[in-house]
């Protein structure tokens, strides 16, 4: 009789489980394309936007110009990232993909960085990138490629990654994005510039720093 209770517990997880994977894998609709507010009460809020009454919907609402303009990589970095997600293009919502064209000046980087809801495919179209990412712990190994025109590099959602420009002439390349928002986190943006400011001891002790160091860095404007 002491099993009883062990099977019960599998039978209603079976259960429960079956239920779950019921569930629909994808939208309801057509689309849903985003608006910043809804008029009526009965609008419809969907992953964090209200959805365009679709009568109403046009051809904009899924279309985006200018990405054949170079960005401006005059800072400190030499990169400079133009996003197209459902930001700029409301019609995204609700279908999970983005992109966004990278420029980069000569040795330009795109800081270490996270897309903690996306994993990323890049085709670079000119020059030439170091890029590369690191797996999470315990092995943190670190994987990376030398990339040419035509190269395709993917990058696993939620790891830190870097593109590099080797080159002596400027870079470009393109990045899907498997969401509408990816998000972002550039690592050293949100370490050391962070509001208000981590506590230096911790900055310190983590990364092995002298704190006049870590005071330092903060004092920059990320």
């Amino acid at each position: 009789m002491q099993g009883v209770p062990v099977l019960l517990a599998i039978s209603l997880f079976t259960l429960a489980f079956s239920f779950v994977c019921a569930s629909d894998p994808g939208p309801l609709q057509d689309f849903c394309v985003a608006i910043k507010d809804a008029k009526n009460d009965d609008a419809v809020f969907v992953n964090g936007k209200f959805c365009k009454d679709p009568k109403l919907v046009t051809a904009q609402d899924f279309f985006f110009s200018g990405l054949n303009v170079p960005g401006n990589t005059t800072n400190r970095l030499g990169s400079k990232v133009t996003s197209v997600n459902v930001e700029q293009i409301p019609g995204l919502n609700t279908l999970g993909v983005s992109l966004a064209r990278i420029d980069y000046a000569p040795y330009g980087l795109n800081s270490p960085l996270i897309h903690h809801r996306a994993t990323g495919i890049l085709v670079l179209l000119q020059g030439t990138l170091y890029v590369g990412f690191v797996t999470s712990n315990p092995d943190n190994r670190l994987i990376t490629k030398v990339l040419y025109p035509g190269d395709v590099f993917v990058f696993p959602a939620g790891l830190i990654h870097f593109h590099f420009n080797i080159g002596e002439t400027n870079a470009v390349a393109i990045t899907g994005l498997s969401s509408q928002n990816p998000g972002v986190i550039t690592i050293a943006n949100s370490v050391f510039g962070s509001n208000p400011l981590i506590n230096p001891d911790v900055l310190s002790k983590a990364f092995q720093l002298d704190k006049n160091l870590v005071a330092n860095l903060q004092s920059r404007l990320w």
